[in-house]
């Protein structure tokens, strides 16, 4: 298959090509052009009208949720409406989303994979499970920009269909690999530190995402060219914080802290938080120790897989070393 990738210099693009470049053809589009090994050639946003005939395209490209600003209390997109960062969530995640997809309407792709996030259907998880039947509520500017992408993609349907083209809206949870520089390299330096974690009596679980499996799933897609939709993307099974923090102890060759303080004290901490602007508050505590648990049973269904080839602790250790070796 000839493939075009979107943002293909990040951390998703990055390790899709190295997965890929063996039996496909690849093509980048980018804000940088430079040449990597894999990659056929890489054009600017700019440069549309030259880009060749692919039969995929998969749009990776977009503005990242900000995990500096993980477990603050959520703010409104009206109240940021003057915001250059909520613009810019926007202009790239919803208006960039536009642009390439108007462009796979009139070219002679089948194929266009968007990559949305589980934050576009939901900031909290009701349920045991999260699954794609859930209506969106999603909170912030990132989950809002990503469902605004969607719904425009899902209001040209009419189109795709008569040109008998296939649309997927994949919605990952948190992706982890080499290179990966979100929340889980965030605990990871917690931990290695040698920082005692003080929530070890809440239980909590959340499913993840390995580079390795989300490879395959593209890929499997591609040439299988299942029904398209709407499909959540996780390992099969979720892991709780504490044994991520032992995985995390394991990986450095340092003795885990795990501090299980009473809850109802932890709790209390957290409302005077509320009030004194303490780092720990009831919003943080709350996204610190929820479920966020995503089904991925639609997605193996439309494939035919009954598991997927790297099972989430053997995919999380693997994931950890890599930090290990670059600390």
């Amino acid at each position: 298959m000839t493939i075009l990738i979107t943002g293909i210099h990040g951390f998703v693009g990055s390790n899709l090509v190295e997965a890929l470049k063996e039996n496909h053809k690849i093509y980048g589009l980018d804000i940088i052009s430079s040449e990597k090994e894999g990659i056929i050639k890489t054009y600017s946003w700019d440069e549309l009208d030259l880009l060749p005939d692919v039969d995929t395209i998969i749009h990776l490209a977009g503005k990242a949720h900000d995990t500096k600003s993980y477990g603050r209390r959520p703010v409104s997109t009206a109240s940021l409406a003057s915001s250059a960062t909520t613009i810019e969530y926007f202009n790239i995640n919803t208006g960039l989303t536009q642009t390439i997809f108007d462009y796979f309407l009139q070219s002679n792709a089948r194929q266009f994979i968007f990559f949305s996030s589980v934050k576009a259907a939901a900031d909290r998880v009701e349920g045991d499970y999260l699954t794609e039947d859930v209506i969106p509520k999603p909170v912030g500017t990132y989950g809002e920009s990503k469902i605004k992408a969607e719904e425009y993609i899902n209001s040209q349907l009419s189109i795709v269909n008569s040109q008998l083209k296939t649309i997927y809206i994949f919605r990952p949870c948190m992706i982890h690999g080499p290179g990966n520089k979100g929340n889980l390299n965030l605990l990871y330096q917690f931990v290695n530190k040698g920082i005692p974690y003080p929530l070890g009596a809440f239980e909590n679980r959340r499913s993840f995402l390995n580079i390795r499996n989300l490879s395959y799933i593209v890929e499997q897609f591609i040439l299988q060219n299942p029904e398209q939709g709407i499909y959540h993307l996780s390992d099969d099974e979720p892991v709780s914080t504490n044994e991520l923090i032992k995985l995390i102890a394991q990986s450095t060759g340092k003795k885990e802290r795990i501090w299980r303080w009473n809850k109802r004290l932890i709790k209390t901490v957290a409302r005077i938080g509320d009030v004194c602007k303490l780092p720990l508050n009831s919003d943080r505590l709350q996204k610190l120790t929820e479920n966020y648990v995503v089904s991925n049973q639609k997605m193996k269904t439309a494939i035919g897989i009954r598991r997927l080839p790297v099972d989430a602790k053997t995919g999380l250790i693997q994931t950890l070393q890599t930090f290990n070796h670059n600390s």
